[in-house]
């Protein structure tokens, strides 16, 4: 099939997207949802980690404008994923708001990014190593020339039932659970730190790759650190309450129960 020629001379197309609309009603949020882009994510060792991001960009639109260019926006995640360009951060999402309000000429800006983020893990007694995955979720918002931040971590970890423990001649029951941080912070956090947080509150953190010695030692390691839900959200909470650099938090956790069809769940909010 022919296809048609490139024109020699590019003519001028309307931008329909910058005309005014004439119902004076400004918009608080317009862009693009759900777009799945790689990105280069760095954290406290500075090392870019390839990742593929569920974005969420939006801008603030004028009463006066009819729309915004959509296109835009992809460009802009076009170009911080290009060679060459220095990873994304938690100290850099500041920048990459900034870029986002002057390349679309908006008083405001929000960008979401969701991805999963590895940590390389060596096991507690054979040393062996493996990478364990964590949900992570970004949010940055500039309004009024105020920017606020905040970062969510899912962290999988052991818990063991300390009712178990007490009421048991042998054993005690446990299981996975999810403990999740939402935090705002005035200074940089890092996911690590985050991470590292829920994994010391836990009964025992968890593992890619476990030798049989490596087993010995997290199932002992659990049954003598036992921890109910509640025993969870508040160490969590108590160590962000401490940390100068929070300035407020949402803490969750869930036990997948092994002995009951259901879930234990508690939280806690501050400042949130």
């Amino acid at each position: 099939m022919n296809r048609p020629e490139r024109p020699q001379v590019l003519f001028p197309i309307p931008d329909v997207q910058s005309g005014r609309d004439e119902r004076k009603i400004a918009i608080d949020q317009v862009g693009i949802r759900g777009l799945k882009y790689p990105l280069l994510f760095a954290d406290a060792d500075g090392v870019a980690q390839p990742t593929i991001a569920v974005c969420d960009v939006y801008v603030a639109l004028p009463e006066d404008r009819k729309g915004t260019h959509m296109s835009r926006l992809v460009a802009l995640l076009e170009s911080v994923s290009e060679p060459g360009e220095p990873p994304l951060s938690v100290a850099t999402l500041r920048d990459l708001l900034d870029a986002l309000v002057v390349l679309l000429e908006a008083p405001g800006g929000r960008i979401e990014l969701a991805f999963p983020f590895f940590i390389r893990k060596l096991a507690p007694v054979s040393g062996v190593a493996s990478r364990l995955d964590y949900e992570v979720r970004l949010v940055g918002e500039l309004a009024g020339g105020e920017f606020r931040q905040t970062q969510t971590v899912a962290v999988p970890v052991t818990s063991l039932c300390p009712c178990s423990k007490e009421i048991s001649e042998y054993g005690a029951h446990n299981q996975r659970s999810l403990v999740t941080i939402a935090a705002r912070p005035r200074a940089p956090l890092f996911l690590t730190e985050i991470i590292r947080v829920a994994e010391e509150e836990a009964s025992c953190e968890l593992y890619g790759l476990l030798k049989r010695a490596d087993e010995k030692y997290v199932t002992e390691y659990a049954y003598n650190n036992p921890k109910f839900v509640e025993d969870l959200v508040r160490g969590v909470a108590a160590r962000l309450a401490a940390d100068p650099r929070v300035d407020g938090f949402v803490v969750e956790a869930e036990n997948f129960e092994s002995i009951h069809n259901h879930s234990a769940y508690a939280r806690i909010t501050r400042g949130l």
